[in-house]
């Protein structure tokens, strides 16, 4: 039991790979990835890119007269 609670001492006080730190990193690079496709998708096309079509899962964002100042009067 002795060297079980030893073993158990020396795996907490051991380095450990930080999970939780890496997965912030990931997710993150993954939503950076997609709000950028569809940033990317609904700008104007770069050349050669004019006539191809938009794939169905990127959604279709209008663009406002006047982005941030509400209404046109």
């Amino acid at each position: 039991m002795n060297l079980l609670m030893q073993a158990a001492a020396q795996a907490a006080n051991e380095p450990h790979f930080p999970f939780a730190f890496t997965a912030v990193y990931v997710i993150g690079f993954i939503a950076a990835v997609t709000i950028g496709s569809i940033a990317w998708y609904n700008s104007k096309r770069p050349v050669g890119w004019e006539d191809k079509e938009r794939p169905d899962f990127v959604p279709k964002v209008d663009k406002d007269e006047t982005p941030g100042l509400g209404k046109p009067k």
